[in-house]
């Protein structure tokens, strides 16, 4: 081996060790932020956590310390995500399959993606900024139905192109095979890409859900705040991060402890939803083709 030779070996695999030191480093500190995330909530959630708690709405002085709990916010966010999430569903899936089945890479279905790409970093603040302008203009109050429709224009590009990346994934022979079998493009698309993605799809729901429910400057300029239990979509209603919010910036402790506890729920139920849409994407990915 001449001298080179060696020297750029001993280069290559110096490179090796290096990266291999910043990707342990980079997933200790993923892994860690994340442990650390989940034993302050614990710890500083778990001691104030109560049956009343989730099962009862706010009571008068609860944001002084007297008795009650966040029912109204964990209801008003089930309300919130679940009605965002399916509006969005309605547009998100159809986009996807219109993307892949009839623009593919072209410069328009490039124009779409990159226009998605966009609207998925925009801050939800400024979601929320458009949604009050929106309501100010058409006369509109803060309620459970503009909540929805905000929450479903935040949810709408991260499902859309969750659901394109997926869907592009599938095999190029399947449809090729639909297509010479005499199926038409909207046959393809309804059931052969929609069956075989299933499992990615399903998952891209789940996580739209999981962003609508986490959260909270968006209602808070649409959905408003109400210490009751929405009885229709004209209502204003609570949702669990605004809940944390309030509660946090309280000078109460006893109220802060709350707001630790609030965090804590709100953390079980994305956790849950997480675990949950790879559970079922294991599933739904046993009647699909490989």
């Amino acid at each position: 081996m001449s001298f080179l030779t060696k020297k750029h070996w001993q280069r290559r695999h110096l490179m090796e060790a290096l990266m291999k030191f910043i990707m342990r480093v980079s997933l200790v500190i993923v892994a860690g932020s994340l442990g650390l995330i989940l034993w302050i909530v614990v710890v500083r959630g778990l001691p104030s956590l109560s049956w009343d708690m989730v099962t009862k709405i706010p009571e008068g002085g609860y944001y002084m310390g007297k008795g009650g709990g966040i029912l109204n916010a964990i209801i008003g966010s089930a309300y919130l995500a679940t009605g965002g999430t399916l509006l969005a569903v309605i547009f998100s899936v159809p986009i996807a399959l219109y993307l892949k089945t009839y623009l593919g890479d072209s410069k328009w279905g490039q124009y779409v993606r990159l226009s998605l790409d966009v609207l998925w970093g925009i801050p939800s603040i400024v979601y929320g900024a458009f949604g009050f302008a929106l309501m100010i203009t058409i006369g509109m109050r803060a309620s459970l139905l503009a909540g929805i429709i905000i929450l479903a224009f935040i949810e709408l590009p991260i499902m859309t192109r969750a659901m394109d990346e997926v869907i592009r994934r599938m095999p190029a022979d399947l449809e090729h095979a639909a297509l010479a079998l005499g199926s038409t493009k909207f046959e393809v698309a309804l059931r052969v890409v929609t069956r075989q993605m299933l499992p990615g799809i399903t998952t891209a729901i789940l996580l739209g859900f999981g962003r609508g429910i986490g959260d909270a400057a968006s209602v808070l300029f649409t959905a408003g705040y109400t210490d009751r239990i929405p009885t229709s979509l004209m209502r204003p209603t609570a949702s669990l991060p605004l809940a944390v919010f309030f509660q946090l910036g309280s000078p109460y402790p006893e109220v802060q402890q709350r707001g630790y506890a609030a965090a804590l729920i709100l953390t079980i139920i994305v956790l849950a939803v997480s675990l949950g849409s790879r559970w079922l994407s294991a599933r739904l990915n046993k009647y699909t083709i490989k």
